[in-house]
């Protein structure tokens, strides 16, 4: 209601006539007129006098114009700065990651990309707790596997593969495990879980292992496998190096899961800021 008859009455104050700004803000002459009769009603004072001929603003009216046009200015002033964050990527942007992934994929493409729009800041934190993206203010997550939560919006960036795998020193020592049940028998080096994963007749089925190692550190279960300690079971951007070198040698291949999703997941909204959108094309283009 405060607002009701300002802009009308702006108006008319700079065109000198009801006919003249009723046309610029494409409204009735009636509906201007009838605005700002009852914008003064309520003020309690006369803004306007008007003849059949000229409009001519009173000294009141004179005070509240400069007012209301710096009010005005301010809206007109903050709604370009609206759009113009619409139209270009700007602004900060928090985002996390799994420490690993995040350090040998993310991180080296948001330097590419902070290069690329210096007008974003990006912050990330990188851990392998699965954080609340809405409690926790993040814009944007990186998540590897099924996703749960189904308030969330996702759009897929690549996919991962988990490998067993063991030195040729080690199978030369102790053999190469062909069944699963075989991996009893083997030092069967542990990150935070007890079981490894595997695809049993089209099913996920879990399998409890044990060994003399238990790291929550993929890269130093790598170097464990690297130095013939024992058998590991990591995701491909752990291996894939040694895997193609022939450093490490993949086993029971015909039991690993399936390629698992890596997600760009943050919350629903209608709008989605530039700098978010080409932020997750960056890294859509350049993940493999």
């Amino acid at each position: 209601m405060r607002w009701q008859g300002v802009s009308e009455f702006v108006a008319v104050a700079e065109e000198g006539s009801f006919t003249a700004a009723a046309d610029k803000l494409e409204l009735s002459t009636a509906q201007v007129s009838r605005q700002i009769s009852q914008l003064e009603s309520r003020l309690g004072v006369k803004l306007l006098y008007r003849t059949t001929r000229t409009v001519t603003i009173t000294q009141e009216g004179s005070v509240f114009y400069q007012h209301c046009r710096a009010v005005l200015d301010g809206l007109q002033h903050a709604e370009n700065e609206v759009l113009n964050l619409q139209s270009k990527p700007q602004g900060k942007i928090k985002l996390t990651a799994t420490v690993t992934y995040g350090e040998q994929v993310i991180l080296p493409l948001i330097n590419q990309f902070v290069h690329d729009y210096p007008d974003v800041e990006v912050e990330a934190y990188l851990t392998n707790k699965r954080v609340d993206i809405i409690e926790e203010g993040y814009d944007l997550a990186i998540r590897i596997g099924d996703l749960k939560d189904s308030t969330m919006m996702a759009r897929k960036l690549s996919r991962r593969s988990n490998y067993v795998c063991a030195s040729s020193d080690y199978i030369n020592k102790f053999g190469a495990p062909h069944t699963l049940s075989e991996l009893a028998n083997h030092n069967c080096l542990l990150g935070t879980l007890d079981y490894w994963r595997f695809n049993v007749g089209d099913k996920e089925k879990s399998i409890k292992v044990s060994g003399s190692l238990r790291y929550n550190s993929g890269f130093g279960l790598a170097q464990a496998a690297l130095q013939g300690i024992g058998i590991v079971q990591l995701p491909d951007y752990y291996t894939r190096t040694y895997l193609d070198s022939g450093q490490l040698v993949p086993l029971l291949e015909p039991f690993r899961i399936p390629e698992e999703g890596i997600w760009a997941v943050y919350p629903q909204n209608r709008f989605m800021s530039p700098k978010l959108r080409v932020l997750i094309d960056h890294f859509v283009a350049n993940i493999e």
